[in-house]
């Protein structure tokens, strides 16, 4: 550790073996609680590198309980978090959009750690039990069309450092290695960063990983399409600029698509919006994510028809129906 630690803070960049070999021996206990607290404080000095970030997420993806949901080529849609927005699970309802329009979705997640409400959280308050067990998570995904996997039940070398991360208290290269770490290599990919350096960042990271991917990122500093400004999309080919304008939406305000309180208020919008019967904003800003969830799996289709797939999906009751029976099956 001291000559990994001795190269980090001379401004030298670890190669992709060195990244991996170095948080493997964290997750195995090798190093005190004062070392792997230096090793996070070097990445609030300066960005993590493309090698670094790709070799720690092979050390974690190494320890993960296995998961094959191979057969279904599901799609995870999930944002960085840490943009300090407040917003509702616009993620988790894309998620249910998604299966209801009739694709298959493995959502990865965890409780919140800068708004009210993570999708652990809402997706706990609907009584749903986290598990697992490949049987009942493919049993999910077939029935219902969606497969929800909470991160700590799949990466239990990670409580190696929960004492240091609460007790550091901002975010670190964990944070970043959330939405790289699906337990089931879902073979396609919505990820939103809260700036613009992640947005970078990660769009570098998925040229190097067989997903199929798309990088979300609104410019007023959200990890999703908020439709509160222009926002940045990078996919596997290309990458655009677009107002909300240029997909036949208005721009809203910041305030339309908060997220509440409490996580109760929080689960009431979820509901809401799933339902039908949320604001025109919420269901819009909800409906656009999910059409470019669509449009990384179908890249050929157009945002129109794609946008309208999902409200199809939303207004139709369709995913208010995946998330019953989802509830049903995981209770």
């Amino acid at each position: 550790m001291k000559a990994m630690l001795d190269k980090l803070f001379n401004h030298e960049e670890l190669k992709r073996e060195e990244a991996r070999n170095l948080l493997a021996n964290i997750t195995q206990g090798m190093y005190n609680e004062d070392q792997i607290a230096a090793l996070l404080a070097v990445y609030r000095m300066r960005n993590i590198t493309v090698n670094e970030l790709v070799g720690y997420r092979e050390a974690l993806l190494e320890t993960q309980v296995k998961v094959n949901l191979d057969a279904y080529k599901p799609i995870d849609i999930v944002g960085t978090g840490g943009d300090g927005k407040n917003t509702f699970n616009v993620s988790t309802c894309s998620c249910f959009v998604l299966a209801g329009a009739g694709y298959k979705v493995a959502k990865h997640g965890n409780y919140a750690a800068t708004s009210v409400s993570g999708a652990s959280n809402v997706i706990e308050l609907h009584g749903v039990k986290f598990t697992n067990e490949q049987d009942k998570l493919s049993r999910s995904i077939e029935e219902c069309g969606l497969a929800y996997m909470h991160a700590p039940l799949f990466t239990p070398a990670m409580k190696s450092v929960a004492p240091v991360r609460k007790l550091l208290q901002f975010k670190t290269i964990f944070n970043l290695l959330g939405p790289l770490v699906n337990p089931c290599r879902p073979t396609y990919q919505l990820l939103g960063t809260a700036d613009l350096n992640q947005f970078r960042l990660y769009t570098n990271v998925y040229q190097t990983l067989d997903v199929s991917y798309g990088v979300v990122h609104s410019l007023d500093g959200y990890d999703e399409i908020s439709l509160t400004s222009d926002f940045k999309v990078a996919t596997n080919s290309s990458e655009f600029l677009y107002s909300p304008e240029m997909i036949h939406m208005p721009t809203i305000a910041q305030s339309d698509i908060y997220g509440g309180e409490t996580a109760e208020e929080a689960k009431r919008i979820f509901d809401d919006v799933l339902g039908d019967r949320a604001t025109d904003s919420q269901k819009n800003c909800v409906i656009a994510n999910s059409a470019f969830a669509i449009r990384t799996i179908c890249q050929d289709k157009s945002i129109d028809d794609c946008m309208a797939e999902a409200r199809e999906s939303m207004e139709g009751g369709k995913a208010m129906r995946v998330l019953k029976k989802f509830i049903a099956l995981n209770s």
